[in-house]
């Protein structure tokens, strides 16, 4: 499906860099494992309070199974395993049930087109659980009914699975003209990433409740913004409006089409705690057992970085960007980027009012099925 030469569907150059090489999302994905490292202990907590595989017979092996939705590549997902992995086991040597010690089972889902020769290459050797790839979008079930213990998620609902059609059609009040993201300002545009964050959002839980077991806990980790604040207010918010700038410059310069920065947006959502409880509300299918923000990463405390921030970014977004404007511009791209996130003012970044994206962790259980 096209709009004005925009290709709406987005699950086909959504992955991250693949490989290990020095642009990789592996060796790139630091802010993601700052918001991991910053929820760990929340999250352990929850888990040994909330974990529960009823009462196997003694006679009767168990295999708890987890699953990675949205895995990627890299270290991280398998810190965020092993994470999940000690509380669980925290949690039935609490309860010292009189049976043999369960076996776990990983299964690691992306899109068909992420690198999980990477990933399976990089698995730890001294593991202590089987392993196993399910490709295919998370927003459609990809695992047998009645088969999942725990679900983890991590920053991959920040992804929406396609743009909303009016912020890339002309005769539209949302059409996105000369923007590559929402801002505050434009309310049809934020509006439209909104509705498509919460359908994506009702679609992944639709799904996780066919394939969680009674019972069965939803982890989820994405980044987010504090109630009441438009992302484009947060620090994080201002990198993207010069990242956005940088377009611009481009296409006055030649090296792009105007039109093609007038149908390209990038297709990430970071929605606030009362919209995440309220998709949840919606859906029916889970409680809310917590929902808390974590104190923020130690890189969102100073000035950015702007050789890591471009690189980081550049493992993120390449793909889309090269499916859309071409490979050739994103060397000059992302030098330009770093090059204007040096000249801003230290001072928006140091301000002691300034607002900052949150790291927003949520726990879910599924609620009994209705006899």
């Amino acid at each position: 499906m096209k709009v004005e030469g925009q290709n709406v569907l987005i699950e086909a150059n959504a992955s991250m860099n693949g490989g290990d090489g020095p642009q990789s999302y592996c060796q790139n994905s630091f802010f993601q494992k700052a918001g991991l490292e910053a929820m760990k202990e929340i999250m352990q907590k929850e888990i040994r309070d909330k974990f529960d595989v009823g009462k196997p017979s003694s006679n009767k092996s168990l295999t708890i199974k987890i699953a990675d939705f949205g895995c990627s590549t890299g270290p991280n997902t398998f810190h965020a395993v092993q994470i999940i992995l000690e509380a669980i086991q925290q949690k039935l040597q609490s309860e010292t049930i009189n049976s043999q010690e369960p076996e776990y089972q990983v299964f690691f889902n992306d899109l068909v087109t992420n690198d999980f020769n990477t990933l399976f290459a990089s698995l730890p050797p001294k593991r202590q659980y089987h392993t196993a790839a399910v490709p295919g979008s998370f927003l459609n079930v990809v695992l047998p009914k009645s088969s999942i213990h725990f679900a983890y998620s991590a920053f991959s609902l920040n992804w929406l699975s396609k743009l909303p059609l009016e912020i890339i059609d002309k005769n539209s009040p949302a059409w996105n003209e000369g923007m590559i993201h929402y801002s505050s300002n434009q309310k049809d545009v934020l509006g439209a990433y909104a509705v498509q964050f919460a359908n994506d959002f009702e679609s992944f839980l639709c799904a996780r409740k066919q394939e969680l077991v009674s019972g069965g806990l939803v982890s989820v980790l994405v980044s987010g913004v504090p109630n009441g604040t438009c992302f484009s207010e947060t620090s994080t918010g201002k990198l993207y409006e010069i990242f956005g700038s940088c377009f611009v410059d481009m296409a006055n310069k030649g090296l792009i089409h105007k039109d093609k920065v007038d149908s390209f947006n990038l297709p990430v959502y970071f929605p606030s705690p009362k919209e995440i409880k309220a998709v949840v509300e919606k859906n029916g299918y889970f409680n809310i057992e917590k929902m808390e923000i974590p104190p923020n990463p130690t890189y969102q405390t100073g000035v950015p970085d702007s050789k890591k921030y471009a690189i980081s970014s550049r493992a993120v977004y390449e793909g889309i960007l090269c499916q859309h404007f071409g490979s050739e511009f994103v060397d000059e791209l992302f030098k330009l980027f770093r090059k204007k996130v040096d000249e801003t003012e230290p001072a928006i970044f140091l301000n002691p009012g300034k607002k900052n994206l949150v790291v927003l962790f949520v726990l879910l259980k599924l609620k009994p099925s209705p006899h």
